[in-house]
C-alpha cells in the first residue's frame, strides 16, 4: 500500500472540509483501499493526522535551523528564517494548513507532542528576535507580538499563493523580509545584502505539487 498516497488523500480532504467532517471510509475510497486495510497500515484517523503534522513540523524545524545557520547576525538570520517560512508554506500550502488548523482535533498525548513541536519551531523565531533586540538590530515594544505578526504573515501564504501569479517566489520572500524589517525597525546598517534565499522541500503529503517557476497572484 502507498502510505504517501493515503497521506495526500487525507491532506486534500482535511484541508477542504476539516478533520472532523472526513470519515475513515471516505479516506480509504479516496486512496483506493478499503477501510480495514487503511486501519491495518495507518491506524486510526487521529494516528494519520498526527503523522502528517509531525512530518510537517519536523521538516519546518529542520529547515528553520538550516536557514538560521546560513547567517551570523540576527537580522540576517531573521531574513533567512522568514524566507524559509514563506517558501515552505508556498510549496506545501495544504499540508501547512492542516498542520496549522487541525492540530486542535488531536487529543491527549498526541496533541501534547505536536504542540511541543510547534513550540520548538516558534522558539527559533523567538530566539532570533531576542538576540536581535539585545544586539540593537531590532526595535519593538513587544517581541511576542512581533513574532506573531511575522509568522502569521508567512502562514497566510497558504491561502492566497498561486504558482501562476504575478510575482516569483523569491520576490514574495524578499517582500516579506522587507515588511518584517519595517515591523522591527531594522536600521539600514543591519540589513543583509542580497544573498541566495532558502528553499523548501515538497512534502510527500502535499496533494498539489507546485510548478518549478512559482509566482503569486
Amino acid at each position: 500500500m502507498d502510505i504517501e498516497q493515503v497521506q495526500r488523500a487525507a491532506v486534500a480532504r482535511f484541508a477542504q472540509q476539516g478533520f472532523a467532517a472526513t470519515g475513515i471510509r471516505e479516506l480509504g475510497t479516496a486512496a483506493g483501499i478499503n477501510s480495514a486495510t487503511l486501519y491495518h497500515y495507518v491506524g486510526s484517523k487521529q494516528d494519520l493526522l498526527m503523522r502528517i503534522i509531525s512530518t510537517c513540523l519536523n521538516a519546518m524545524i529542520s529547515g528553520g535551523r538550516e536557514a538560521i545557520a546560513g547567517a551570523e547576525k540576527p537580522a540576517g538570520q531573521l531574513a533567512r528564517l522568514i524566507a524559509f517560512h514563506v517558501a515552505f508554506t508556498a510549496t506545501n500550502p495544504l499540508t501547512a494548513r492542516v498542520a496549522e488548523y487541525e492540530m486542535r482535533a488531536l487529543t491527549g498525548p498526541a496533541q501534547e507532542q505536536m504542540q511541543a513541536l510547534r513550540d520548538h519551531y516558534e522558539s527559533l523565531f523567538s530566539k532570533v528576535l531576542v538576540d536581535g533586540q539585545k544586539a540593537g538590530e531590532f526595535s519593538t515594544n513587544d517581541l511576542t507580538m512581533a513574532r506573531l505578526a511575522v509568522m502569521e504573515m508567512g502562514t497566510g501564504v497558504a491561502h492566497w499563493y498561486r504558482p501562476d501569479g504575478r510575482l516569483s517566489l523569491s520576490q514574495v520572500q524578499e517582500n516579506f523580509v522587507a515588511m518584517a524589517y519595517r515591523i522591527l525597525a531594522v536600521p539600514d546598517a543591519a540589513k543583509t545584502a542580497d544573498q541566495p534565499l532558502p528553499t523548501a522541500e515538497l512534502l510527500a503529503s502535499e496533494p498539489n505539487p507546485q510548478l518549478s517557476t512559482q509566482t503569486v497572484s
